[in-house]
């Protein structure tokens, strides 16, 4: 989500499939509220199918309204300020809260954080939030932390 929303990893050695594990877990549990959001945030039903696939390389994080259901799904876990940024300690609590999270907590928030930091000139939320999902997206996968669709979809059954 990623937002997917929604998070930065100082303490990881990075590369580590453990990690993405980790952020296989984070993204299952966060997603659980996509459906709720889905009306709220005018997604499309075709972006909401091709949100489950957020980690496959070919997913483009373009939609604007993506960006409003991130900030929908966010709200649900308090993970951002009421300015729609992230709020750094209770992402860092929500990563923690799952199976190994610590190794993972830290430099989420930092990557969360530096992608926000990018777009801040953005003034509509959702444009913003969408961008840094995106930009949060290709920092995972430049840092090889980013999941195999298979493991975030074997660990959804866990969360439903």
């Amino acid at each position: 989500m990623f937002l997917y929303w929604v998070v930065g990893l100082l303490a990881v050695a990075v590369g580590t499939r453990g990690d993405a594990e980790v952020m296989s877990h984070v993204t299952a549990h966060f997603g659980k509220t996509l459906e709720e959001c889905r009306e709220e945030s005018g997604l499309p039903m075709e972006v909401m199918e091709e949100f489950k696939q957020f980690w496959h390389e070919d997913f483009e994080v373009v939609h604007r309204e993506l960006g409003c259901a991130i900030i929908c799904m966010s709200n649900k876990y308090t993970l951002m300020k009421e300015d729609s940024r992230l709020h750094h300690d209770n992402m860092d609590a929500y990563v923690k809260s799952f199976p190994n999270g610590e190794i993972l907590s830290k430099k989420m928030v930092e990557l969360l954080h530096n992608c926000e930091k990018q777009y801040d000139d953005i003034t509509d939320d959702c444009t913003r939030v969408v961008k840094s999902a995106a930009c949060f997206k290709r920092a995972c996968q430049d840092l090889n932390l980013a999941p195999e669709v298979a493991m975030v979809e074997a660990v959804m059954e866990q969360y439903k």
